[in-house]
């Protein structure tokens, strides 16, 4: 009676294995191509910003419809460092003002208050700007679903599908 309940015990734990690995490795590899997917996209976006000197509302769309094709929904945070020209003292470093998602997103009209005249859906940047972009997860996918239990017992995090890229604008943006 003992090799009976022991030999279905096993051939459980065996079926159980037989569909979750393979369910766990496609799970895996799937959040790869997403992380592949969010990295390019984020330097791409990036990389067109410092050589172009502007973020259009049309490129800062087609940055978060390219993120979306993933399948997964991101947080996105940018920083835009503004170079001071209107330092008066003479020897001071470079000054800089800081401009974040929410105000991007009201200069741009994304956000339905335009709080700038003239922006015509842009911003507008200058040689020595920063820019600095991350782009986060925001939804729990498959394999983070799965894995979610293991990484409880073990106290591990969850990974998460992140990336980040950041440069400073070469060139003056022009209207």
């Amino acid at each position: 009676m003992e090799d009976t309940t022991v030999s279905i015990i096993g051939i459980i734990i065996a079926s159980i294995m037989m569909f979750m690995v393979p369910l766990i490795l496609i799970a895996d590899r799937s959040d790869d191509i997403a992380q592949l997917v969010v990295q390019t996209t984020t330097s791409e976006f990036v990389n067109e910003v410092i050589k172009s000197g502007k973020i259009t509302n049309d490129s800062y769309q087609k940055f978060v419809n390219e993120l979306t094709s993933s399948g997964n929904t991101y947080e996105i945070d940018m920083e835009i460092k503004v170079l001071d020209k209107n330092t008066t003292k003479i020897g001071d470093n470079n000054t800089y003002y800081s401009i974040f998602t929410s105000q991007i997103e009201d200069i741009m009209g994304l956000s339905g208050t335009n709080t700038t005249n003239n922006s015509d859906g842009k911003i507008i940047l200058k040689q020595g700007d920063a820019i600095s972009v991350t782009v986060k997860n925001s939804s729990k996918t498959l394999s983070q679903s799965l894995k979610s239990f293991y990484y409880n017992i073990a106290g591990s995090d969850i990974e998460i599908i992140t990336a980040t890229a950041s440069g400073t604008i070469a060139i003056n943006g022009m209207r």
